[in-house]
């Protein structure tokens, strides 16, 4: 189901929780969600779409990832950019790094330890930020 986007700062601030094998909806809806705003959106997390659960989708291009629970263990290169939000208007300056490693659970629940480098990784920080209820 498309989801309408949270712009509430009250509610994006709210830190997210756990999720589990209950959860897949919200996947689906993030799927759909993310979709219908592909013209202008790379990434959303699910308290972008009113859950606080821990799962992000990025897009990579040709398909989208799904990451549930995700954490990251490590950072490299850090450096400063600007970034957009489909939250937020406007651009914010924040601080990103160029390569991470990230541990998360895939759609099937399974554990998957990924090295992401570049957009895809930033991505995966501005997602994250969203689920930690930290605003750029």
């Amino acid at each position: 189901m498309i989801r309408e986007i949270i712009k509430d700062e009250v509610v994006l601030r709210q830190k997210s929780v756990p999720a589990g094998p209950g959860d897949l909806q919200i996947v689906q809806d993030l799927k759909d969600t993310l979709l219908a705003h592909k013209e202008h959106c790379v990434g959303m997390a699910a308290n972008m779409i009113g859950f606080h659960k821990n799962i992000i989708i990025i897009s990579l291009g040709v398909f989208n990832l799904v990451m549930i629970n995700p954490k990251i263990n490590k950072k490299f290169k850090p450096y400063e950019t600007e970034e957009g939000c489909l939250s937020l208007v406007g651009t914010r300056k924040t601080k990103r790094y160029h390569s991470i490693e990230v541990t998360y659970l895939d759609e099937h629940f399974k554990q998957q330890r990924q090295t992401f480098s570049d957009f895809p990784a930033q991505i995966i920080q501005h997602e994250l930020d969203h689920c930690q209820g930290i605003i750029i």
